[in-house]
């Protein structure tokens, strides 16, 4: 009988073909109209029943029948990046481009729903798969709301039992499955704080409170926090990503607008990050001006079932090999496919698809090792396919 992989190496050249087609045309959270199109089309012509604008711009798609239901998500949205590679596919829109790796996500997952119809033929679906084609996990809406949120608010994971989810690693070792149970990726909320002093001719410094030495003591009250006041057993960090005040080299600033991250794994720690953040930017009003601040909710911690987990590990070391399915070292970098592990036992792994050099995430020049497109198809087919069989028996 011939495996998973070998089936999906053997229309590898799709795979890469359909990859590097969304890779020239990339689309930011939720405006994935053409990628979610074309996901729509590809699964439905292997006779999946598809829903569309799911979310927004999302696609949902149906096989087999009865319970349990199990889902396979792939993320759609590209980054506000300008690429600097020169490969023949490279982004074609100006100021966007793939930079996270999800034109291989979807093209992944359309691999998996191709394995997956072969399956249903034959016979071995016991229950029904559901693809999740999911808009925005790179950002959220006016609402807040990001592509996993606003899905959900469709009904997309509605009768879920459990949900896979799988993120190319383009610095991590191509091959290798990352695969742990429990917190493997970080919460996160945003923060803005704007310091308010008041301007005047750096000649006449006591006429004026200077915002930007405001803000330069708040940002170490911040640090200091931080860095006193959670355990160092414990994981957790306070960052400040942005700093913009002022508009001449003479004049004291009136204001200085700061922007910045938490990322926690566990709920008291969030709040004692939040807390250090609120103390930090009082120094502000000790020393004559005052702030304002707000803190937006982002994603939960991304926490593995271990039951499910574990049907993960093992039905991907039949694509793979045992001895390359590895613990996955946590991370602070977010994702919302947490969200739809609040809502059906999940887990979330690596494929590692580096080149020589890695690439970073999130960079002008990312890329991977495409020869992980057939390797995650076979993995997240695999899973489906245990799932299916370990919760009917």
């Amino acid at each position: 009988m011939t495996s998973l992989i070998e089936r999906a190496t053997a229309f590898q050249q799709e795979l890469v073909d359909l990859r590097r087609d969304l890779h020239r045309h990339p689309e930011l959270s939720f405006q994935e109209s053409r990628t979610a199109a074309v996901a729509a089309r590809a699964v439905e012509s292997l006779g999946w029943r598809v829903r569309r604008q799911v979310g927004l711009t999302g696609v949902t798609a149906e096989l087999g029948t009865g319970s349990p239901i199990v889902a396979l998500r792939a993320d759609m949205d590209a980054l506000p990046i300008q690429e600097s590679s020169t490969v023949d596919y490279r982004s074609s829109v100006a100021g966007v481009m793939h930079a996270c790796g999800h034109d291989a996500h979807v093209a992944m997952l359309v691999g998996a729903a191709r394995l997956l119809a072969d399956a249903n033929r034959a016979g071995e679906l016991n229950g029904t798969v559901r693809l999740l084609f999911q808009p925005s996990e790179e950002a959220s809406d006016d609402e807040g709301m990001s592509g996993a949120t606003r899905m959900i608010r469709d009904g997309a994971m509605e009768g879920i039992d459990c949900v896979f989810g799988l993120h190319i690693g383009a610095h991590l070792e191509f091959g290798q499955a990352f695969i742990s149970p429990g917190p493997i990726m970080a919460g996160s909320d945003l923060f803005t704080a704007t310091v308010h002093g008041r301007s005047s001719h750096v000649g006449r410094p006591n006429e004026g409170v200077d915002a930007i030495v405001l803000a330069a003591h708040a940002i170490l009250a911040c640090q200091l926090g931080t860095a006193r006041r959670i355990s160092p057993h414990d994981e957790g960090t306070l960052a400040i990503g942005t700093i913009r005040g002022g508009f001449a080299e003479n004049v004291l600033a009136e204001s200085v607008a700061l922007r910045g991250t938490i990322r926690y794994y566990r709920e008291d720690v969030r709040e004692i990050l939040r807390d250090a953040l609120r103390r930090g930017m009082a120094v502000v009003e000790t020393l004559g001006g005052r702030f304002d601040l707000v803190v937006k909710e982002g994603y939960p911690a991304v926490i593995n079932d271990a039951g499910i987990t574990t049907v993960a590990a093992e039905a991907v070391a039949g694509v793979v090999g045992a001895d390359d399915v590895v613990p996955f070292e946590r991370m602070m970098g977010a994702e919302d496919f947490a969200i739809l592990a609040r809502e059906a036992p999940g887990c979330f792994f690596w494929l590692g698809a580096a080149l020589e050099p890695p690439r970073e995430h999130h960079h002008p020049s990312f890329d991977i090792d495409e020869r992980a497109l057939p390797i995650g198809s076979a993995a997240l087919a695999a899973c489906a396919i245990r799932a299916l069989s370990r919760r009917t028996g």
